[in-house]
């Protein structure tokens, strides 16, 4: 069965009444309207301006349709929340497989982070020995240097890096703490 536009906005409009009247329904101008509507209902056979059994007969099948078009919207409204709870629910398993996607992501930079920090301590030892070895060669002192810079560099941006790691893991345990 196809929906045309135009079937498509009358279903709109119709569930924007539907919504409407669910609204009114729960709130305390309906009270408030079927209260005043009883009374009168009551007061016109003691006003004697209608019998008691047409009343009755009347309010009776009013009640009847009115309790029809009730059970119809709350279970539209039942339908409408378990809708919106799959929803919530396939969004919350995929924030959940993001939340571990980074958190794999994470180690991973740290595992890469420690190998570095690895690399760095073996150039900075290798410095060290050249410049032990070879105080006379300039060649080899300005390499030592220039390795030393380096190092020195690396060793900021791991720390960098490592503060990077500690801030993404506060977030993660921030969003399974609000996940909870």
């Amino acid at each position: 069965m196809k929906i045309t536009e135009q079937n498509q906005e009358r279903l709109s409009l119709l569930e924007k009444i539907a919504n409407g009247i669910m609204w009114w329904i729960g709130s305390i101008p309906s009270l408030v309207v079927h209260t005043v509507l009883f009374i009168i209902c009551f007061v016109l056979p003691i006003l004697r301006i209608v019998e008691w059994d047409h009343m009755l007969l009347v309010l009776t099948t009013v009640l009847s349709l009115e309790a029809i078009y009730l059970a119809i919207f709350i279970q539209m409204s039942v339908n409408k929340s378990s809708e919106h709870i799959e929803d919530l629910k396939e969004d919350v398993g995929e924030i959940q497989e993001d939340i571990e996607e980074i958190q794999e992501d994470i180690d991973e930079i740290q595992e890469d982070i420690d190998e570095i920090q690895e690399d760095v301590e073996e150039i900075q030892e290798d410095v060290e020995e050249i410049t032990d070895d070879d105080d006379d060669d300039h060649t080899e002192r300005a390499r030592a240097v220039m390795l030393k810079s380096k190092v020195a560099g690396n060793k900021s941006d791991i720390k960098i890096l490592k503060d990077k790691i500690t801030e993404l893991e506060n977030l993660l345990e921030n969003l399974r703490k609000q996940e909870e």
